[in-house]
């Protein structure tokens, strides 16, 4: 039997927040379905978020949209813009729509809607950034998407034993679908271009918080292609807000198969020397061994903050009132930079 959850309410977070008059000013970094978790959970403490979304998929309709029409890939930023939506039935009416996929023999199979309505609006005014604020406002997103570069980005990845017949090579293996379900051991990930810009209203949104949260979700193909984007590391340095990385409740089939939690700081570690967090989140039941964790933890310049965040059918999936709870808690207990606005 499992031992019983203690769950926050949402409207008890955000009581609290209204007793202390304020809230803090939030960017979380990410894609895809993790990043979905942290913005769903976000969403209920702070009405002052912002999303910087991985722009390296290139698998179903994104990939088709992007090989086809040359523009970004707009899924991750879809699913992002899905967790902004509010709990009325205006809001959640919006992100059934959009997450929609059409059924059909022809050239609209496995498209999204969303997917199609954000190309729709790249397409017409030009400009990546005023298109996803412009569905934003028509879905009542209580938050920001941005996307972290203005250029569609390939991920590739060293990877010892991809070939099951040659385990002990290392090669390249080219693109985000690719890598997260690749057999092996991802080595490293890199970008191409290998400098790309970064969207400069992300940077500054870096620049401006009071918390940065990264993670949780794929970890080379989601969480890391951020740290190598020169910019936006830059500003992950530089920034004087605090930063949370929120880890997986398991390992991902192929990405990360038999990572245990502090390997996952390890290699994020690796990619990005500089980079000094401040906390990391993670599941008790998650973690067998907390002491290497702390010492994964400490080299990276973090305390860890254990706390029950799974939900409750016992899949690998966070639930949201319980991250929300755990994210308030983390904000208050570690300090401010200054007042929040």
């Amino acid at each position: 039997m499992k031992p019983y959850r203690r769950r926050t309410s949402t409207l008890t977070v955000r009581r609290t927040l209204r007793r202390r008059g304020a809230q803090p000013k939030v960017v979380a970094l990410g894609g895809g379905m993790g990043l979905s978790a942290s913005l769903a959970a976000l969403r209920r403490i702070t009405g002052d978020l912002t999303a910087v979304v991985t722009v390296a998929d290139d698998g179903g309709s994104s990939g088709r949209l992007r090989e086809e029409l040359g523009v970004l890939p707009p899924g991750d930023l879809r699913k992002a813009l899905a967790a902004l939506c509010g709990d009325d039935d205006w809001g959640q009416t919006w992100a059934r729509v959009i997450q929609h996929r059409f059924q059909s023999k022809g050239e609209i199979n496995g498209h999204a809607v969303g997917n199609l309505l954000i190309v729709a609006l790249w397409e017409q005014l030009g400009d990546p950034v005023q298109a996803l604020d412009l569905v934003g406002r028509l879905l009542g997103a209580q938050g920001r998407v941005l996307p972290m570069s203005a250029v569609p980005l390939e991920l590739q990845a060293l990877v010892r034993g991809h070939d099951p017949e040659r385990p002990d090579d290392v090669d390249t293996v080219r693109g985000q679908a690719t890598v997260a379900l690749t057999p092996g051991e991802v080595q490293s990930v890199h970008l191409v271009p290998h400098d790309p810009p970064a969207v400069p209203e992300a940077v500054a949104a870096v620049l401006d918080a009071d918390w940065v949260v990264l993670g949780p979700g794929s970890w080379f193909s989601s969480v890391i292609p951020h740290l190598l984007v020169p910019e936006l590391l830059d500003a992950l340095v530089e920034t004087k807000a605090r930063k949370v990385l929120s880890l997986n409740l398991a390992p991902q089939p192929g990405e990360t198969e038999g990572f245990s939690p502090q390997r996952h700081l390890e290699v994020l570690g690796r990619h990005a020397p500089k980079l000094a967090l401040d906390v990391v989140l993670a599941d008790e039941a998650a973690v067998p061994d907390r002491e290497s964790l702390a010492d994964a933890a400490k080299r990276l310049g973090a305390a860890i903050e254990l706390a029950p965040v799974a939900g409750p059918d016992g899949s690998a999936k966070h639930d949201p009132e319980l991250l929300a709870a755990a994210y308030d808690r983390i904000f208050r207990m570690h300090g401010r930079i200054g007042p929040w606005r």
